[in-house]
């Protein structure tokens, strides 16, 4: 005899639902033509492709189930546009901000492996290949699809919904920020649920609050015009490479600990770091060694990416490494790239920059700050109710610990949800970090899409139970 009250046996009925939605195939059939646009958003001629993803597949979707949708300008480039959809069943329920991005980068095509072309969904070895099927079209999908499911089983929500589809985030997001401030108030929730970014591991299903954000930079060392033949010159001319290389080397000691006071948080809060102490890596095949003895001293593995910052020379060019020649080169340049948390002020990254050069004598090193490569960094706090509920309802769904992080080491453009409009932000990624996002072979394991559809429908499910949301203020 069944003991589960009905409302529990109704949550364990849709997380059924939501395992056969993957299995029977219904999750490819409904990601094939997804995958098939070719939404590159670097692409200048790429608005056509942006808008057939929004308007063919997206809005259909959504005005079924009852979503009223309409097409948003991107301020910042016409290609770009955005789509914004919203459900309110009562004003006095709470709302939840759905956000996705339906643009990818390049296809890549050619560059696959066993001939696979990036824009025909396929499935071998347990994997889903295709382009934006991990980053990110397969992950709002799956959120998108678990909403209807709640709708079929239950007949509405219980919850008010408020969807964000851009198309600029391979692009820095270019125009989203504007488009927050300009449609604040519609855009406003009691919090945002979105999924992008790997999770943990493969086998660790996760939930992040937040995002490291970014700084880049370029270092110029401009000494003089064309280069000299380096045995009549040499010893005569200062090395633009050997001075931007010094300079460089002031920046972190010789285990790569910041220098600059400027670019480090005082500390680390205590109910973030018990949370990053709870992390454990998991080993992928083809993961490098962890250099333990790399970065902030007394710092290990998950407090070292996601709690501290960390400083990259990306790339450094001095004379031509592909064609050297016996001479002085006349420039050399590094782009650098600064990664870093809540608690620094990014504002200030480069006049510190700037200060600290001076000071040591580098005043002919030149910075060229890198627009492009610029996020804020974010984390809601993990005792926020919003965040003890979702960890609650997805450890209830799959039986097991869920990887509770404050932030993770990426970037998002968390800022946007977290500051411009102003929310707690909750993500639930159903990738993984060897999804070969932006390379070719970008892929979703199947087990990946099996849980992140269970976990979604198990929480939304959860939010839409009465009362269940007693004592979570409103935005």
């Amino acid at each position: 005899m069944n003991s589960l009250s009905p409302e529990t046996a109704d949550r364990e009925d849709v997380i059924a639902a939501a395992l056969r939605y993957v299995r029977d195939g219904s999750f490819f059939a409904e990601m094939r033509p997804r995958i098939a646009i070719a939404s590159e958003s670097p692409r200048l001629d790429s608005r056509e492709d942006n808008l057939r993803y929004l308007n063919g597949e997206i809005r259909p979707l959504l005005e079924a189930m009852g979503f009223r949708c309409e097409q948003l300008a991107n301020p910042a480039e016409a290609r770009l546009p955005a789509l914004f959809a919203e459900r309110i069943e009562d004003p006095a329920l709470p709302t939840i901000l759905i956000y996705g991005h339906g643009d990818v980068l390049w296809g890549m095509s050619g560059d696959w492996k066993e001939g696979r072309d990036p824009w025909t969904l396929v499935e071998a070895e347990g994997r889903l290949y295709g382009r934006g099927i991990a980053d990110n079209k397969g992950q709002h999908s799956i959120n998108l699809a678990a909403l209807r499911l709640i709708l079929d089983r239950r007949g509405y929500l219980g919850f008010n919904v408020k969807v964000l589809i851009e198309m600029a985030e391979e692009t820095g997001s270019l125009g989203l920020a504007v488009i927050a401030r300009t449609h604040r108030a519609r855009l406003k929730a009691d919090c945002l649920i979105a999924s992008d970014g790997p999770r943990l591991g493969l086998n660790s299903p996760t939930l992040f609050l937040g995002a490291r954000g970014t700084v880049g930079f370029n270092l110029h060392c401009e000494l003089r015009e064309g280069a000299y033949h380096s045995g009549n010159w040499g010893g005569l001319l200062a090395n633009p490479g050997i001075r931007l290389t010094h300079a460089l080397a002031t920046l972190t000691d010789e285990k790569g600990r910041i220098a600059l006071p400027e670019w480090r948080p005082e500390r680390i809060p205590d109910n973030v770091r018990a949370a990053f102490k709870k992390l454990k890596f998991e080993k992928g095949a083809d993961d490098p060694e962890i250099d333990d003895n790399w970065g902030e001293p007394g710092l290990v593995g998950p407090e070292q990416v996601y709690g501290w910052c960390n400083f990259e020379i990306l790339a450094f060019t001095c004379g031509r490494p592909e064609a050297p020649i016996g001479a002085v080169p006349p420039s050399a340049r590094a782009t650098c790239q600064l990664r870093f948390v809540v608690g620094v002020d990014p504002h200030n990254v480069v006049p510190a920059l700037r200060a600290y050069l001076d000071a040591r004598g580098f005043t002919d090193i030149r910075i060229e700050g890198l627009p492009e490569d610029f996020y804020l960094a974010t984390r809601t706090d993990p005792d926020n109710p919003w965040a003890k509920f979702a960890l609650a309802s997805m450890e209830q769904t799959i039986g097991r610990d869920v990887a509770l992080q404050p932030n993770f080491g990426g970037s998002l453009p968390n800022d946007v949800f977290a500051e411009i409009i102003g929310m707690p932000t909750l993500w639930i990624p159903h990738s993984y970090p060897a999804c070969s996002q932006h390379a070719p072979d970008e892929h979703m394991p199947v087990t990946i899409a099996e849980e992140g559809m269970q976990i979604m429908a198990g929480l939304f499910w959860d939010l839409g139970c009465p009362g269940a949301l007693k004592g979570i203020a409103k935005n």
